[in-house]
């Protein structure tokens, strides 16, 4: 059900009919929301449990929205890429990182630290998960569990009106910081296969081979907007496709 969010989490922008088109994929695991803020949601309860930030993602796919905050993470990772704290010095000096055999030695586990994406201190004290069909808020990033076929759909979507690159980011550890942080920081669409990464591995939290999309806020509206209009199967994909490149390719004097 799609309610009224007061101020601070942010106006609907977006109505349940825009998010309609997403129901064509009949998505296998629930796409989650994630929204970010300084104070606690109206009508959404706080997390009972302590759980990793990839767990509570896990968490939103099955059940009612929640909220989190820093006393709910049992993993270092998430509070630091959300700006809740800082990471001991044992993580930062690559002692962790080569210890978990992740890395061949700290210097090259330290590194991490230099270029993962995190949220300044102070800007979220907050997160709220809710899966699509519980939606109640204009969302930061939607994270959706997709088939490589739909994934391709997704980034064609993404590509369609603007032509840009596809591209892909992610880290052999705090692959959490890809998924939540750096398409709310970037603006980019981000995509990461799962079984890839450390931690999420290692839970075992979600079938290897499909692959995460992770859409951020200002990109949102573009691309629910492109997949009502753009062909999900283009012509060269149907059976007749060869015939109709040949066409095609006659048509512009290409043969």
């Amino acid at each position: 059900m799609f309610l009224r969010a007061r101020r601070q989490e942010g106006a609907m922008t977006l109505k349940e009919k825009d998010y309609a088109v997403l129901d064509n994929f009949e998505f296998g695991i629930r796409p989650v929301a994630i929204k970010y803020l300084v104070r606690p949601p109206l009508k959404i309860s706080r997390l009972d449990q302590r759980m990793a930030l990839c767990e509570m993602l896990r968490k939103a796919q099955e059940g009612e929205p929640f909220y989190a905050d820093a006393e709910n993470h049992t993993c270092e990772a998430g509070p630091y890429v959300l700006g809740h704290t800082d990471v001991e010095e044992q993580f930062i000096s690559g002692e962790y990182g080569a210890g978990l055999q992740v890395f061949q030695d700290a210097r090259a586990a330290g590194r991490l630290y230099h270029y993962v994406p995190t949220i300044a201190k102070g800007v979220v004290k907050y997160v709220v998960f809710s899966r699509l069909d519980k939606l109640s808020f204009d969302p930061d990033v939607l994270i959706i569990l997709a088939n490589i076929g739909q994934t391709e759909i997704l980034l064609r979507a993404m590509s369609y009106r603007n032509g840009k690159m596809w591209s892909s980011r992610y880290s052999a550890a705090i692959g959490c910081s890809w998924l939540f942080v750096y398409p709310y920081l970037s603006g980019e669409i981000n995509f990461i296969a799962t079984g890839l990464g450390t931690g999420m591995k290692r839970r075992k939290l979600f079938p290897d081979g499909l692959h995460f999309v992770s859409i951020p806020f200002d990109q949102l509206p573009s691309i629910l907007e492109t997949l009502k209009e753009m062909p999900w199967v283009p012509k060269p994909f149907e059976p007749d496709g060869p015939e109709y490149v040949k066409r095609l390719r006659k048509e512009l004097g290409l043969e």
